[in-house]
């Protein structure tokens, strides 16, 4: 979700936001990531098929970078998903090397 959210919320709370912001339903399967003011707090609610699951991440130094979004919510591919749960900037990641050049 776009935007920061108040990190007090639990399951019902973060689902109801889902539910109203985005007009989605938060027993669909998606995952759904929310930031706190500070950035350094995300809390991911996530519907496994049996029951929503709650993960809460909070980085001891630096933020979690949050996308600029113009509407409610913004697709991550799983890639950048995992580099927002690390930490890292998903924005412009560094590939570590270039391609192989023909001799």
């Amino acid at each position: 979700m776009a935007g920061h959210t108040d990190m007090r919320k639990g399951f019902d709370g973060l689902a109801a936001m889902v539910q109203t912001a985005l007009a989605a339903n938060p027993f669909c399967g998606h995952v759904f990531v929310f930031r706190g003011k500070r950035g350094d707090i995300l809390k991911v609610l996530w519907f496994d098929g049996q029951g929503l699951m709650l993960l809460a991440k909070r980085l001891e130094r630096g933020r979690f970078v949050w996308p600029q979004a113009m509407s409610g919510s913004v697709s991550l591919t799983s890639a950048q998903l995992s580099m927002l749960l690390e930490g890292i900037d998903w924005r412009m990641p560094v590939r570590t090397h270039g391609p192989l050049l023909a001799a």
